[in-house]
């Protein structure tokens, strides 16, 4: 029986992948319907769909609870006339309870069947699957299974990824309380609780082969993927040819993936990931991999599939819509990729802060080298895949995932570098970012290197020392302090512009002689940086040595330091300055010269580094504390953040509770310190 061709479809997600969802939808002539959860109305992915449906919460949830009732999708769905549904991923992507619903429901489910998604959406049922295929696994066990002798181990979710749900256990003794926090974090990220662990490798390539199937038995490896720079077990950087992979060891990930698709009769698009160790050469071992075991298979389009659509210049989101609709794919082969392609992510998280969310309000975002959104760009270049726009307000009810930049060259070199200089010349304003922890991993050797020596990349890469180089600012102290001189600069002619001044009179003319006009600013880590300059003739001259101005105006500065010209694009917002230079970009707070005073905290109060919810608190009034010991455990982008003693002394006060929604600043719990006085 033939399926009806879509007319229009609903996007059941938000962000960035509705976005990109409805791009080609737009490009194929399908109408589209966005779902909401409260105070979304004005999001990009909102006001660019042809029509909205606001989710309800339900009763004593938040913002993600309204994407994760199959019920209230499908009923948004009939009330908007779609006849069919694309999950996107994460949320209910990977839930059999959706796609079954969609499809009794009378509606097109763009995505692999329900049985399909429950035997490989289940990881440890995957795993089974994979092993009757022939295709090496890691072994799956309960945390309660677990004995001394299989440690390290890693606890996953079973019904997820993206990071959530996942713990790292050397010792037996923490392995009951990280199975606790795993499921917890599993059940708020996915809706179900199960987890299993499995063994832990230390140093080791996560290789992932995206598939395509149709309904007609051909099924399409369509190359692989480099996940291995992570973060918290969440990817960070993908590419893709992989860097260093031995053709025979490629040839031989991608017959396992296309055999455990066609073991079920698979459709759509899909991802078999496999964990790959590696290790420095040897004269007994001469080859840098070992014996690579399948991890999961990810039942739904990944955060990555830009990398693969660049290479191949295909649209893997039509395609999942063709298959829908029963189309055949075209040909019994892919076609070859051409040339490479990095994907970096962009979050709102601070590298240097244990990765805490940063939020407030984005008052400028825009990546000039793009050529692209949500589309390979035309021969090499850049693509931008964004979830936000500028005046959008970064909470963290979500992930901290603002966009995906995606640089496509002729080979891994081009595209790394093409990468660099995109996410460099971002402007990216109001809400801190990894980025300069993105532009060093791609220039760092280890990284650059990886395709001949590819035991230097790892998913252990950006950890330890390296992670603290890494996360550094991008902007040296010398380009923090000519950003401060152009800021101090910009808004003196911005007060000037602003002000009556007789024509004629030029910039930062005084009637006497004075002293150096000195402004001082804070970095976000808090250090303090002045500028100063003189005013001679009308024109203002710097204290800075070497340092002359060649321009001024409210929003651009250029200076000549030692002979070479550097200009400086000055942005006011939100009682902040941004500064964008071509050696980074810097954020400075004007420190005011008369603060008002400020109200007595007490030492002991420990207030909350973000916006979130509390979701339990692990001591009591009056326990004594060790220092590093947990307190308090809060939600924040979806991601668990630990509120932890900063010395040992005794618990006074815990003025919050198990579900309470709190704002930056708000205080969590009062300590009295050993050896200090309250």
């Amino acid at each position: 029986m033939n399926t009806p061709p879509v007319t229009t479809l609903l996007v059941a997600n938000r962000g960035e992948i509705a976005r990109r969802v409805i791009h080609t939808c737009r490009a194929l002539g399908i109408g589209t319907v966005a779902v909401h959860a409260p105070r979304e109305e004005t999001a990009p992915h909102v006001v660019e769909a042809d029509t909205a449906v606001p989710l309800p919460v339900p009763p004593g949830g938040g913002p993600v609870d309204a994407y994760l009732d199959p019920a209230a999708i499908v009923a948004a769905a009939r009330a908007a006339g779609a006849d069919a549904v694309h999950p996107g991923y994460g949320f209910l992507s990977e839930n059999p309870a959706l796609a079954r619903a969609v499809v009794e429901a009378g509606l097109t489910w763009v995505g692999p069947s329900a049985d399909a998604i429950e035997r490989m959406g289940a990881k440890t049922r995957a795993k089974e699957i994979a092993r009757a295929a022939g295709v090496p696994v890691a072994d799956a066990l309960n945390p309660e299974d677990v004995r001394v002798e299989d440690l390290p181990v890693l606890v996953k979710a079973s019904a997820g990824g993206g990071g959530r749900g996942m713990r790292v256990v050397h010792d037996l003794a923490d392995l009951p309380a990280a199975a606790a926090d795993a499921r917890t974090e599993a059940a708020s990220a996915f809706g179900d609780p199960t987890v299993f662990c499995e063994p832990y490798v230390e140093r080791g390539r996560h290789i992932e082969v995206q598939i395509l199937a149709d309904a007609h038995g051909t099924v399409w490896a369509l190359g692989e993927r480099d996940c291995s720079a992570q973060r918290r077990h969440q990817k960070v950087i993908e590419e893709t040819p992989a860097p260093g992979l031995p053709g025979d060891l490629r040839r031989d990930l991608h017959e396992a993936a296309r055999r455990m698709a066609a073991a079920i009769g698979y459709v759509g698009a899909g991802t078999a990931e496999f964990l790959v160790p590696v290790h420095p050469p040897a004269e007994d071992d001469p080859t840098a991999f070992g014996v690579p075991v399948f991890l999961e298979m990810n039942t739904r389009l990944q955060v990555e599939h830009p990398v693969t659509e660049c290479v191949t210049g295909l649209d893997l989101v039509e395609w999942q819509i063709r298959v829908a609709e029963g189309d055949r794919l075209p040909a019994a082969d892919p076609p070859p990729p051409v040339g490479h392609a990095v994907e970096a992510r962009l979050y709102a998280e601070d590298p240097r802060g244990g990765w805490r969310p940063r939020t407030g309000v984005l008052t400028a975002f825009d990546v000039p080298a793009a050529t692209a959104r949500f589309a390979p760009p035309t021969g090499f270049g850049v693509r931008l895949d964004a979830g936000v726009e500028a005046g959008d307000e970064v909470g963290t009810d979500f992930d901290p995932l603002l966009a995906k930049v995606v640089a496509h060259g002729r080979d891994r070199r081009d595209a790394l570098r093409r990468l660099a200089a995109a996410l460099t010349g971002a402007r990216l304003h109001g809400v801190g970012t990894n980025r300069d922890l993105l532009v060093r991993t791609l220039r760092h050797p280890g990284f650059v290197d990886a395709a001949d020596r590819p035991w230097d990349l790892h998913t252990g890469f950006l950890t330890g020392d390296r992670l603290t180089a890494l996360a550094a600012p991008l902007a040296a102290p010398d380009t923090e302090e000519l950003a401060a001189l152009a800021a101090a600069l910009a808004s003196a002619e911005a007060a000037r512009t602003g002000t009556a001044v007789p024509p004629g009179i030029p910039a930062h003319w005084r009637n006497l002689p004075s002293g150096p006009h000195v402004r001082r600013y804070t970095t976000d880590d808090g250090r303090e940086i002045s500028a100063s300059h003189r005013t001679v003739r009308g024109a203002p001259l710097p204290e800075r040595p070497g340092t002359r101005v060649r321009s001024v105006a409210a929003d651009r500065v250029v200076l000549e330091v030692d002979g070479l010209r550097r200009a400086h694009t000055v942005h006011f917002a939100g009682g902040r300055v941004h500064i964008d230079t071509p050696n980074g970009s810097v954020a400075l707070t004007p420190v005011d010269p008369l603060p008002a005073p400020e109200v007595a905290v007490d030492p002991g109060a420990l207030p909350a580094p973000m916006p979130g919810t509390v979701t339990s608190v692990d001591v009591t009034v009056g326990e004594k504390v060790r220092a590093g010991q947990t307190l308090l455990r809060m939600e924040a982008m979806k991601m668990e953040h630990r509120i932890t003693a900063p010395a040992a002394g005794a618990v006074r006060e815990i003025p919050v509770a198990a579900g309470r929604r709190v704002s930056a600043g708000t205080p969590l719990a009062v300590l009295d310190y050993e050896g200090r006085s309250s």
